[in-house]
């Protein structure tokens, strides 16, 4: 008799993004004719910026001939890629990361849930609310938490709201936790963590032994300077925090694939029996095990993204979802809507008008305005009564997605 993960039963009725999907389908094909926008997944529409294309060709030159072709490449990465990374990304804004602390990947999404491999059961997990949904399902699966709720908290987690009430700024745990998940610039709420606030949760997780899973896979749309861009930017983070980023929404890899993970040595957990143990060889041991590396194709456009004009090409695509976040801001604003993020983030999230629930504003803008945005409550229950829309899309799509939610909210 073959078992199941009876883990896998307790998770809701479907993961957000695939029942938005559900729901707009059901949409479109009793309204063939709709002109439906979307603005709810978090993927981006512009190609891929010109300079990563030509790395892209000539690295598939490259496997077309015997002299240069690459067979199996390194789990971890390619020095090329790892060393690229570690200039730009790290040493440039002062924050020691070494080339081989670096893993890198086909994606962010996979990273922050694969993490658990390395991790030990009883460990108590805290997450804010509303959250990425990756972080909550992949600890269901694992078995870290209990059945969920009427709002859908499971048991067994430790939910941090963060809300308008208290400036998007979760609290600390009331209780001691194990393993903290931290997203700036926050997806769903497009909101940023300051020096000040990153600090205050580097300095509880030194003094509770708890590691902070920080996921910065926005981080490039930061326009403040005196925000900071990677947990390493704070004093002893390297000794409690994994770094999560993402080439998907900076140089428009979501087709793509490709990201990277930092493991710092200094990082040590908890053995059964009490003895501390580094975590960078544990993750080393299971991308070894599990994983056959990123294609080298891919790498080599990766890398591209660090070359002078890359980083020039990068930047415009960046501003440009940037401005069409600011669009949105604007447009919502003129006709009395609340509205969050956008400015540092590609993300807007807005309070939906009245008592609207966020499903029934879904409802609503599809039907009438044939507009997708995604419900704040699909990210957690203190994303009730919340809406997340995205600015990954053209300008014109953006512009005309603007004049139909005001003429459906004015």
């Amino acid at each position: 008799m073959a078992l199941i993960n009876d883990n896998y039963l307790k998770l809701k009725a479907g993961y957000l993004f695939p029942e938005i999907g559900r729901r707009v389908k059901a949409f479109c094909d009793a309204n063939p004719q709709a002109p439906v926008i979307r603005l709810g997944i978090g993927d981006v529409t512009e190609p891929l910026p010109p300079a990563i294309v030509a790395a892209l060709h000539a690295a598939v030159d490259e496997m077309a001939s015997r002299d240069t072709f690459r067979g199996y490449g390194p789990e971890q990465g390619y020095d090329f890629l790892r060393e690229a990374i570690a200039a730009n990304d790290y040493a440039a804004r002062g924050a020691g990361v070494t080339a081989d602390e670096i893993f890198v990947s086909d994606g962010s999404k996979c990273d922050t849930g694969n993490i658990l491999d390395i991790f030990g059961r009883g460990n108590v997990i805290a997450v804010t609310d509303p959250v990425y949904p990756v972080y909550v399902d992949t600890n269901v699966m694992a078995g870290n938490t209990g059945d969920a709720d009427d709002a859908g908290r499971y048991a067994g987690l430790e939910y941090l709201p963060a809300t308008a009430e208290n400036d998007f700024t979760p609290a600390l745990p009331s209780r001691k936790v194990d393993l903290i998940y931290l997203c700036y610039p926050n997806n769903p709420t497009g909101t940023v963590a300051t020096r000040d606030t990153l600090q205050r949760w580097v300095d509880y997780a030194r003094q509770n032994g708890a590691v902070i899973l920080f996921d910065a896979a926005y981080e490039a749309y930061i326009t403040d300077p005196s925000i900071p861009h990677s947990i390493y930017e704070i004093d002893g983070a390297r000794e409690v925090a994994i770094e999560f980023r993402s080439f998907s929404k900076t140089a428009g890899f979501t087709g793509t694939r490709c990201a990277f993970t930092v493991v710092p040595k200094d990082l040590t957990g908890t053995t059964a029996g009490g003895e501390r143990q580094a975590i960078h060889p544990l993750w080393n041991r299971r991308q070894s095990t599990k994983f056959n590396g990123v294609p080298y194709i891919v790498q080599r456009a990766a890398a591209a993204a660090y070359s002078a004009d890359g980083k020039r090409q990068v930047r415009e695509i960046i501003d440009f979802y940037l401005a069409n976040a600011a669009l949105l801001r604007q447009g919502l604003e003129q006709v009395g809507i609340k509205v969050y993020g956008g400015v540092n983030a590609p993300y807007v999230w807005l309070k939906t008008p009245g008592s609207t629930t966020s499903w029934d504003f879904f409802d609503q803008l599809l039907g009438k305005a044939h507009l997708v945005g995604t419900p704040g409550s699909g990210f957690g229950a203190s994303g009730e009564g919340y809406f997340r829309l995205s600015a990954f899309n053209s300008r014109a799509n953006v512009e005309e997605a603007v004049k139909r939610i005001q003429r459906q909210l004015g």
